[in-house]
């Protein structure tokens, strides 16, 4: 007689092509009084979860997924954490967008026109959502962002394939390192991915074998992220492609709402963006985010800034995943 040992439900949506995968059952009772602590005791006692879900054969080496949790602030309608194939983020842009978008089309949410908002507790910190909501749908959703600030300037890295590589290091809900691909000969297209994802990982190693990666407020989250490889615009009416190198050389399909967060501070606190001024960050596979600076701030001794991201996401599937009792991967395996 055939068997499960586990049977689990997730939504499936993306956010300009990027998946989340947002589990709705079998989630354990996780202690903790922050979603930082959350964080620790899921990596310490469930990481069989993310595997499960992520990993091959039920996700693959690009999955990306979400936990909800009850709040842990006032202000919060939810808490969140976010999987990836090596682990957990600080915080994802393109999965809040996502979260909105099925949050209120499914009716989980007290749904108001012609927007609805929603509150977050994320790891980085507390992010406030606006889902546009006519009534029939949910659209556009935007999310005001935890403050983003440039940790260091004009770092330069010695990588093996590529030389020197100059850039900077900017928080934008978690630590990047932002270069331009021209001065390594590439453009952000997909037909370049693998050089793209072969930069992205040795810069990567090469910044975290020199700097020091430190958040002024909160040591939970120091540590690199990934790098971002910005371009020329890869498509009409965006100021500049990007793509995000995260994880364990995870390529982001978005434009990364972490990322662009960040780009926009980077480029404010240069002077090269005005206050308010909608910034329109294109990805590796044309879809779009904007993002424009809200107001200046003092990130500990840091200068940084607030900023908010719009972008829209669909739903893709709903899922029922089990496992067998007799199957070999109760966690996957990840590959390549």
């Amino acid at each position: 007689m055939l068997t499960f040992s586990r049977t689990i439900h997730t939504i499936d949506a993306h956010t300009g092509g990027e998946p989340l995968r947002i589990l709705t059952n079998g989630l354990p009772a996780v202690p903790g009084a922050t979603i930082l602590e959350k964080r620790a005791w899921l990596k310490e006692h469930r990481d069989d979860l993310r595997r499960f879900l992520m990993n091959e054969p039920r996700g693959h080496a690009d999955m990306y997924g979400a936990y909800l949790l009850p709040p842990v602030t006032a202000g919060a309608d939810f808490g969140v954490v976010f999987i990836h194939n090596e682990g957990y983020s600080d915080m994802c842009g393109h999965g809040i967008i996502a979260l909105g978008k099925v949050l209120v089309e499914m009716g989980q949410v007290e749904r108001q026109s012609p927007v609805t908002r929603i509150g977050f507790d994320t790891p980085a910190g507390f992010i406030e959502a606006r889902v546009a909501w006519d009534g029939q749908r949910a659209g556009e959703v935007t999310f005001r962002n935890v403050p983003a600030f440039i940790l260091a300037r004009d770092l330069e890295v010695e990588t093996p394939g590529f030389g020197r590589i100059t850039g900077d290091i900017v928080f934008g809900g978690a630590f990047y390192y932002y270069i331009n691909g021209a001065q390594a000969g590439l453009e952000v297209r997909p037909e370049q991915v693998r050089a793209l994802i072969q930069l992205g990982a040795e810069t990567k190693a090469a910044v975290i074998a020199k700097a020091r990666i430190r958040h002024p407020l909160e040591p939970g989250l120091d540590q690199l992220y990934g790098t971002i490889i910005d371009g020329a615009p890869n498509r009409p009416g965006v100021d500049q492609s990007n793509v995000c190198i995260f994880a364990d050389r995870e390529v982001d399909r978005s434009p990364t709402g972490t990322g662009s967060s960040g780009r926009a501070a980077q480029l404010f606190l240069r002077g090269q963006l005005p206050l308010g001024q909608p910034y329109v960050n294109g990805s590796i596979v044309g879809s779009a985010f904007t993002v424009r600076v809200t107001e200046k701030v003092l990130v500990g001794e840091f200068d940084g800034a607030i900023t908010e991201v719009t972008g829209s996401a669909h739903i893709s599937g709903f899922n029922q995943w089990v496992l067998e009792d007799a199957d070999p991967f109760p966690t996957g395996f990840f590959f390549r």
